[in-house]
């Protein structure tokens, strides 16, 4: 066992977003800080390096109009109402039982979309610029942002000023454990170097920012189940999110927070090799499992607002798997740089039979789905960009919108599984990223942000998982460097 020889005033666990926001606003505060990170210097940044970085905002100053109501909306299943009734009342007011619930704080989401806009401003101190995404999904009911570069452009730009501030960084070390004092106080973590060195690094606060646990099947499988066998991790560096982070703090009493028992879900083609293979080009055909059958609504309305449920619905099928079944009138569709982000091109075929062989699912009954589709297509305008109300009739399940017959060949195919972007469930915070224990309390010298501070239920409120990231990063670094827990004992 050795010990780092320096004192930090907070480590951080983490080099995504969430890690990065806190290390370097605290760092602007001049608290000295040690990011602690699993992977190497060129693959650091987790989840964030390799994503799109999609904002939930109409711009750099204004959230999108259903940004609070949508949290609401999925607050963490059916609540207890005599339970609730306290939410009204100052939080400092609430009950302990009610502190360290799990479901959505309303404090926390307000301070979510207060803090939004100063924290982009923010990172454009830092060189980041934001641009409107005109066609963010094939139809979209809110408006997103996204930096100029994604993802990797925040994690290049808060890495340049983490170095420049001063910060210490200790790659290929993977934090395992919590140290603290004797009067419960977080004053260090317990760390894993190369070659299975055990490191002890001490410091005034511990900011957990190491992402979710989609990269540990062990997790994966305990709280999802044995199906998450069928997931994958939407993009690499999703596999270093080992679940280490959230666990440490649960085994020193932190209260959970966040849908254990689910994920943000996003359709992939299981074939590709790049990150973010997202296949949203199923609204304008039909979906079939390996038995060849339809299952789910191609199209119950915009994308950006249904295709979570869709693609949970895939996950459930026979091993994992839908094919996305389309044909020669895919033409008529346009932005499908949008809807087809794989690299891998379409299996095509001339007919179903072939096209059937072609993906191992039994002919006949891949002819009869499509006949019976097809039977149940009715006349009307096909408009691509926005909900038609084209619908079939007498046929289950219904689709709702671009319904139109599959019969001009060439019929094409793209497999589609459900990939794995973050899990949801994580530590229960206050609106500063303080974690709650079980008794309500605040424990004190411990943080968490990005992906390992539990929020999600039900459904993602989709592109405010980097939001959230960078916003409670950036409030906790504030606190941290201006309070008490930058006096290291």
């Amino acid at each position: 066992m050795s010990t780092h020889p320096e004192i930090f005033d907070l480590i951080v666990i983490g080099s995504g977003i969430a890690g990065l926001s806190t290390a370097v606003a605290a760092l602007e505060g001049g608290a000295r800080v040690c990011l602690v990170e699993r992977a190497n210097a060129d693959d650091a940044g987790g989840n964030t390096r390799h994503t799109g970085a999609y904002i939930r905002m109409k711009s750099v100053d204004e959230v999108t109009d259903d940004f609070e109501e949508h949290f609401a909306a999925n607050a963490g299943g059916y609540l207890d109402p005599l339970l609730m009734a306290d939410v009204a009342r100052d939080q400092q007011d609430w009950p302990p039982l009610l502190k360290a619930l799990s479901f959505v704080d309303p404090n926390v989401v307000s301070t979510l979309a207060i803090e939004s806009p100063p924290t982009l401003h923010w990172l454009g101190k830092y060189g980041v610029k934001f641009f409107p995404l005109d066609v963010p999904f094939p139809t979209s009911a809110q408006p997103r942002i996204v930096p100029s570069g994604g993802g990797l452009a925040l994690v290049e730009a808060l890495t340049k000023a983490f170095h420049e501030k001063g910060g210490v960084a200790l790659y290929e070390t993977a934090a395992q454990s919590l140290l603290q004092d004797d009067d419960g106080a977080v004053c260090g973590v317990r760390a894993l170097a190369r070659g299975h060195r055990k490191l002890d690094i001490r410091g005034g606060a511990v900011m957990i920012a190491s992402g979710g646990f989609q990269g540990n099947a062990e997790l994966l499988t305990r709280y999802i189940g044995p199906q998450a066998l069928n997931l994958r991790a939407m993009s690499v560096g999703g596999q270093h999110n080992k679940g280490e982070g959230i666990c440490m703090a649960l085994n020193i009493g932190a209260a959970p927070c966040g849908d254990f028992g689910s994920y943000h879900a996003s359709p992939m083609d299981p074939r590709s090799r790049r990150a973010g293979p997202s296949i949203y080009i199923y609204p304008y055909g039909i979906l079939v499992n390996k038995d060849g059958q339809r299952f789910v609504d191609e199209g119950p309305g915009h994308t950006d607002e249904t295709y979570e449920a869709l693609t949970r619905r895939v996950f459930g099928q026979p091993g994992g798997i839908a094919w996305c079944v389309l044909d020669a009138r895919l033409d008529d569709v346009p932005n499908q740089s949008v809807a087809i982000k794989t690299e891998q091109p379409p299996i095509e075929a001339q007919t179903l039979v072939e096209l059937a062989e072609k993906i191992g699912v039994p002919a006949a009954q891949l002819e009869a789905t499509v006949a019976a589709f097809n039977a149940a297509c009715s006349n009307g305008k096909f408009d691509p960009c926005s909900l038609d109300g084209l619908a079939t009739e007498g046929v289950l399940p219904v689709k709702s919108n671009w319904a139109r017959p599959i019969d001009k060949p060439p019929y094409k195919v793209y497999p589609i599984i459900s990939s794995i972007v973050f899990t949801f469930g994580g530590l229960k915070t206050d609106a500063l990223a303080r974690v709650i224990n079980t008794e309500g309390d605040i424990i004190p010298g411990l943080y968490a942000a990005g992906e390992a501070q539990g929020l999600y239920y039900g459904s993602y409120t989709g592109a405010t998982s980097v939001l959230k990231g960078a916003v409670f990063g950036r409030l906790a670094g504030q606190h941290i460097a201006s309070s008490k827990a930058t006096q290291v004992a």
